[in-house]
């Protein structure tokens, strides 16, 4: 009797923890949902929004910063210095997840001036954000 309960017991964790599984497709789609959810909270020096993007077929997510700054070499090189630093925060509070990276998903960033001009663009893949993290 005991032997069966637990196998019972047994199953119904297997088949919970096969349901509950996702793919890297869902939790992409769930990362750019909560990602803009939370946008409003975001706070960076001279960021005055930030957006998600999820192309679930190319594996890829778009995340833009726009900024206050004019497109200017004065600006640009503040942001070329700062932006890296905002990604490896942003890395290690898991608001840019491992975990997706690992599984494939590619990051492309921009760091935008008040007229939507890239200062900086960075692509994170695991080789990127392992240099971003040393």
């Amino acid at each position: 009797m005991m032997n069966k309960i637990s196998k019972i017991i047994f199953t119904l964790f297997v088949v919970m923890l096969l349901i509950s599984c996702k793919n890297t497709k869902q939790k992409l789609q769930e990362y750019v949902v909560a990602y803009n959810t939370e946008a409003a909270n975001f706070k960076a020096d001279d960021v005055t929004l930030t957006t998600a993007r999820g192309y679930i077929n190319d594996g890829k997510i778009e995340l833009r910063f726009e900024t206050d700054l004019e497109q200017n070499e004065s600006n640009k090189k503040k942001a070329e210095e700062s932006f890296p630093l905002l990604l490896k925060e942003m890395l290690n509070k898991n608001q840019i997840p491992k975990e997706l990276i690992e599984e494939g998903v590619v990051f492309h960033v921009y760091f935008l001036a008040d007229d939507n001009t890239v200062f900086v663009k960075e692509v994170i893949n695991k080789e990127e954000m392992n240099k971003l993290l040393k």
